[in-house]
């Protein structure tokens, strides 16, 4: 009667965990408030000085400073944070699906994207530039782009923009990534690689390619990103915009600019008013 006994309180706990669990009793769930648990953030994983999963698995760059530092005013230590990758199609599905608490992940901010998403900043400020090799000196404005290979992503509406609107005798060619650009670059098939400045430093600033190139430093655009997240979370947005204040305030976020982009000679802009 005893064992009967025994068995029966142990089934008893064993259903009472289960419910527990199916109820949301998983620590890894970060569904509830800040803190105490895990988090998701979206960035991306193959962009040099800004978002870059290394050999080893862990991840590099200024988007992932930033990220690691307003998770933790949020309440989290950096091994509580799960990095998903966010290509830049897919940053609003992440974050309506709630795959992600938010994004941070070059997420220049529009009028399109905000009726999609609600953005936090912005944190930094970027510009369409040019790479060039370091030793080349024929090519200081857009216009000196027609008589030359410029390179850029496939589908880039930095390459458009500079070859309908700026350079239109310039001859484009489109790759499937940066690097293929860079060793174009670097091999002379190609004279310039435009996208935003702050890729361009990163790519720039990488231990092999440092001395090679050079940004031309032009502004052809202004690209202000921004943490994207959930439409209407109006408690975590104010939240990230108290921890990008603190981040700059407190110097941190110049110390991140420094650490990623300075190898190439950046000269960024100051950090942008936030909210």
């Amino acid at each position: 009667m005893k064992l009967h006994k025994a068995g029966a309180s142990a089934a008893a706990a064993l259903v009472l965990a289960l419910t527990a669990t199916a109820c949301g009793g998983d620590s890894s769930d970060d569904s509830g408030s800040e803190g105490g648990g895990k988090i998701a953030i979206g960035i991306k994983f193959d962009q040099p000085g800004l978002g870059l999963k290394t050999p080893d698995g862990t991840f590099t760059g200024f988007d992932v400073d930033v990220a690691t530092y307003v998770a933790k005013e949020l309440g989290y230590d950096a091994k509580d944070i799960e990095w998903k990758q966010a290509p830049s199609a897919e940053r609003e599905n992440l974050i309506a699906n709630g795959d992600v608490k938010f994004v941070a992940a070059s997420y220049s901010i529009n009028d399109e994207r905000k009726q999609k998403v609600d953005f936090a900043g912005p944190y930094f400020l970027a510009h369409q530039d040019l790479l060039v090799r370091a030793d080349d000196s024929s090519i200081t404005k857009p216009e000196d782009l027609n008589s030359k290979k410029l390179c850029s992503v496939t589908g880039s509406t930095s390459a458009q923009n500079v070859k309908e609107r700026l350079a239109p005798k310039a001859g484009l060619l489109e790759q499937g990534g940066y690097s293929e650009c860079l060793t174009g670059l670097e091999n002379k098939t190609v004279d310039a690689l435009t996208t935003d400045d702050s890729i361009l430093a990163g790519y720039a600033a990488q231990k092999e390619h440092e001395g090679k190139f050079k940004l031309v430093g032009l502004k052809l655009s202004d690209e202000n990103y921004g943490i994207g997240l959930k439409k209407g979370d109006t408690e975590l947005l104010g939240k990230i915009n108290d921890a990008l204040k603190k981040m700059e305030s407190d110097g941190s976020w110049q110390k991140a600019v420094t650490a990623n982009f300075g190898p190439a000679g950046y000269k960024n802009e100051p950090a942008p008013a936030i909210g």
